[in-house]
């Protein structure tokens, strides 16, 4: 039941004992009237349990640990929702931290949320790239986006450019709407973020942005999941977290808004590039035919979707016939690559 906490903030950690302090020690600056918990998945390689432990025996009431087996990511962020007492929801990777001085007037605007019955939906921050080994930090914002001084609906928003999506990094759901929708992340899978934050959009009626970066993204660990050689090994689990999307939202008819219905469509032309390029890279008979089947499994589904993504200007480019169309399609993959920083 929620209400008792302002926010929940949930932290999955699996074998994160070398960072997570610092992650814990961010969301502590937002107050005492939230909710810490640390989800460890099954961690057995370091003392992420010992840790996990300790800190709650030192902040008792803000603090729990919570230990369950190993069933990845989306476990973790089922886990914590399932545990959550906060009004509003928002899932912290272990490695990542948030901004004290941006947190402030967010979590103002949350405690105010909670005095009214009809709470804002989804709040939304700013989130920082931060490549630490490069030394360079790359802001994602959305003042191009969204109205900054209200609250307002789909039909309030602009146009996203081509490097702008939210991110799990950059939300905040009204902890309730999660429920009522029932959502549940796939266990045992990487790139589950890409469902948090697309399936629940159709469901999301208000939404207040806050031109502040709110959150650090750490990037540079070479078993991170967005390293390109990781990215092409699982290559099976991005496929798989593709078609989840495709079933789980029907478009247009789920999304009558015509904003969001473009931005929806876009967002998962994006997950279909991903899907070609890195089969592409991988080039053999195998993948090419994972590569058909993916975009046939789309065909099946919605005829007139398939043609409209397969249109979009993302796959134009990387869906090009020969060997020539396949250099060059993963070509334009790296300059994007280069110019938006993404990973």
């Amino acid at each position: 039941m929620t209400g008792s906490k302002v926010i929940t903030f949930a932290i999955p950690c699996y074998n994160s004992a070398e960072y997570m302090d610092k992650c814990i020690e961010s969301l502590l600056t937002c107050g005492t009237d939230i909710e810490i918990l640390i989800v460890n998945d099954g961690s057995t390689k370091d003392n992420t349990r010992e840790k996990a432990d300790e800190w709650e025996a030192n902040y008792p009431g803000i603090i729990r640990a919570i230990h369950k087996e190993n069933g990845g990511h989306g476990s973790a962020v089922n886990t914590g929702l399932d545990n959550a007492t906060g009004r509003y929801y928002k899932v912290v990777d272990s490695d990542d931290w948030l901004d004290e001085a941006a947190m402030k007037p967010i979590m103002a605007y949350l405690r105010r949320q909670c005095e009214l019955e009809h709470a804002t939906d989804m709040v939304v921050g700013n989130y920082i790239y931060d490549k630490v080994h490069e030394g360079t930090q790359t802001a994602m914002g959305y003042s191009n986006v969204f109205p900054t001084d209200r609250e307002f609906a789909w039909g309030d928003t602009k146009h996203f450019r081509a490097s702008q999506y939210l991110l799990m990094h950059s939300v905040i759901y009204r902890t309730e709407l999660l429920r009522e929708m029932g959502l549940r992340l796939p266990e045992h899978c990487f790139y589950v973020d890409n469902i948090f934050v697309y399936v629940p959009l159709p469901k999301v009626s208000t939404i207040r942005y806050f031109d502040v970066d709110m959150y650090h993204y750490f990037i540079g660990r070479e078993d991170q999941s967005v390293n390109e050689q990781v990215m092409m090994s699982r290559i099976d689990q991005q496929l798989r977290i593709t078609k989840v999307m495709i079933d789980s939202v029907r478009l247009p008819e789920d999304v009558p808004d015509s904003h969001l219905l473009k931005y929806m469509e876009n967002y998962l032309s994006m997950m279909m590039c991903i899907c070609t390029v890195f089969l592409r890279m991988q080039n053999t008979k195998e993948s090419r035919q994972k590569l058909d089947n993916v975009w046939e499994y789309l065909r099946v589904v919605d005829a007139d979707l398939y043609s409209r993504i397969r249109r979009n200007i993302l796959n134009l480019g990387t869906n090009l016939p020969t060997e020539a169309g396949r250099r060059l399609g993963i070509f334009g993959y790296h300059v994007a690559q280069k110019i938006f920083k993404f990973n």
